[in-house]
């Protein structure tokens, strides 16, 4: 009896470990199990949108996307998946052993398709469609990929599209970016991602408890992203780069009244496209290559502004009243400045201020600028928008940087001398400007008082916001300093010794100021900024050579230009 009521007490036991096992499983552990349970039964089939296309000013493509054809083996067809491989290895011209490689490395689960080759051509993605009843599951699925029609055409200004890296997906997780998500990497591509990216959708199916698909759940369709619309004119752009081939540097053509950007070309350039179809490309040529073809030049690059720069002290001298259009001074082909000789480039003789513009005089701006002092040239540098950054909404942009006496006793523990205010008078020593920073400053002189604000993007998604972009600020100078200064750049290219005089057979009046900028132990940088035509101006340019040697090579660069443009009916 005592051994019948042991067993009983222990059968009991264990009805009532089960009974609040059971309990515990069901109701306080229940919502938990059926999450895993449906998260086990429910696959997702991820089905992707077109990125958002980027468009010129008159709506022609830039970038937009292509179909393309991946191919897929779904698992869950092993018992025919040898006769399978062998079709799609007969097909696509790939070993089977390499099909199975592939398999293996990229298996997931039974319900889930392994993409076993990717971006094939369209020929064999029939082919291939042809065949599917012999090729037990094999699926040839869709895929939208981004095509640049034009190749390396503004390629700096659209950017490039490449896998995540750590530091974004850090900074982006909480918008919605994840591991392996293709984005923008400079230019438009990466400041607009967040609109450009397309929104993905798929099909929700339910598969059995080893994996196999049973039905459809749902669907949620993808949507494309959205079109950004550029200030860029394809047409001018094609010019300014056809040009520009084969040399480093930069050209920009900008609207001085809006600050729109028409075109903006760096050299060297390259193919976006090779990031998106990397086959028989080195993407690790373009990053390890010496002349950095990534960087664009045009906003990324500091450079000495050299005689470009003298319009900031010319101005400064004749605001301040320092001199005046009656002052001259006497160039005798050097300066004593100090202990120490600084040469200018000729023998002009006798300079006021139009004519020290016209003939880029080095003399007279060693001595204006003594008369000036650094303080008032790094102001008014400053007052022109130089040291900062122009607010241009391509990612990337340098500041630049001026000098001053307090930069220097503060970083270098040394005093400033007259020398110093020689060499930042002709923007020579320290000072570094952009190309944009130039073609901004120098549309101050094309708007007659005015500093705008580049911008390049005129319309996110069909809706126009270049009224939020349209951005100036009108300088507090005299109309006079205005046109004394507007005078000597246009003498700079209409005398014939003026050191634009090369421009001066145009068809358009051009008005400008050259720049010869030392940088050894290698050729000078060579610069062109102007404004045409005189009276009326439409466009701004900058053209910038580095390492080219003399300032007169850009000036011929400028004049194949214009009268391209003209050609072509865009003057």
């Amino acid at each position: 009896m005592v051994r019948i009521k042991i067993i009983n007490i222990l059968v009991t036991c264990a009805f009532l470990v089960l009974i609040f096992g059971l309990i515990y499983l069901e109701v306080i552990q229940g919502k938990k199990y059926r999450v895993l349970s449906n998260k086990n039964c429910i696959r997702l089939l991820p089905q992707s949108g077109a990125r958002g296309k980027i468009l010129d000013r008159y709506g022609n493509v830039i970038a937009d996307s292509k179909l393309s054809y991946d191919v897929m083996i779904s698992p869950q067809g092993s018992a025919n998946r040898e006769e399978a491989l062998m079709g799609v290895s007969h097909v696509l011209k790939i070993s089977q052993n390499d099909l199975r490689e592939k398999i293996k490395k990229d298996y997931v689960s039974m319900s889930l398709p392994v993409v076993i080759a990717r971006n094939i051509d369209i020929k064999k993605a029939i082919a291939l469609e042809e065949l599917k009843p012999d090729l037990a599951g094999v699926i040839i699925q869709l895929k939208p990929q981004r095509r640049y029609p034009y190749n390396s055409l503004a390629a700096h200004v659209i950017g490039y599209l490449n896998e995540i890296d750590r530091w974004r997906l850090t900074r982006l997780a909480d918008y919605g970016y994840k591991t392996k998500d293709i984005v923008g990497f400079g230019g438009v591509e990466e400041k607009y991602d967040y609109f450009l990216r397309q929104e993905e959708g798929g099909l929700s199916v339910e598969v059995d408890h080893r994996g196999r698909f049973m039905r459809v759940l749902g669907f949620k369709p993808p949507k494309n992203g959205k079109d950004i619309q550029l200030t860029l004119s394809l047409k001018i752009q094609r010019i300014v780069e056809s040009y520009l081939a084969d040399r480093k540097g930069s050209v920009i053509i900008m609207d001085p009244y809006t600050g729109e950007i028409l075109a903006m070309a760096s050299s060297p350039v390259f193919n976006p496209s090779v990031f998106v179809d990397r086959k028989g490309y080195s993407i690790a040529g373009i990053f390890n290559n010496r002349d950095a073809p990534l960087i664009n030049r045009s906003i990324s690059g500091t450079f000495p502004p050299a005689s470009v720069f003298k319009v900031i002290p010319a101005v400064a001298g004749l605001e301040t009243k320092k001199i005046s259009l009656s002052k001259t001074f006497v160039c005798t082909g050097s300066t004593l400045i100090g202990r120490r000789e600084f040469n200018c480039w000729s023998k002009h003789g006798e300079e006021n201020i139009i004519q020290a513009i016209a003939h880029s005089c080095d003399t007279f701006f060693y001595k204006t600028g003594l008369l000036l002092g650094p303080l008032a040239i790094h102001d008014y540098a400053l007052k022109f928008g130089l040291s900062k950054s122009t607010s241009f909404e391509l990612p990337y942009e340098s500041g630049g940087f001026i000098p001053s006496p307090l930069w220097k006793k503060v970083n270098r523990f040394q005093n400033w001398y007259e020398g110093d205010t020689a060499n930042l008078v002709i923007g020579q020593g320290d000072c570094l400007v952009t190309p944009l920073q130039m073609a901004r400053m120098m549309a101050v002189f094309a708007n007659k008082g005015y500093l705008v604000t580049p911008y390049i993007v005129k319309a996110i998604g069909g809706k126009d916001i270049s009224i939020y972009q349209k951005k100036f600020s009108r300088l507090d100078l005299k109309d006079s300093t205005i046109e004394n200064i507007r005078i000597g750049l246009k003498e700079a290219v209409s005398l014939s010794t003026g050191t634009g005089n090369v421009l001066s057979g145009l068809s358009v009046s051009v008005a400008g100021k050259t720049g010869t900028a030392q940088a050894p132990p290698g050729l000078s940088h060579a610069w062109f900024v102007g404004f045409f035509p005189f009276k009326n101006p439409k466009y701004v340019i900058c053209v910038f050579l580095e390492r080219a040697g003399p300032g007169y090579l850009s000036c011929v660069l400028a004049k194949q230009i214009i009268e391209a443009m003209a050609n072509e009916g865009e003057i």
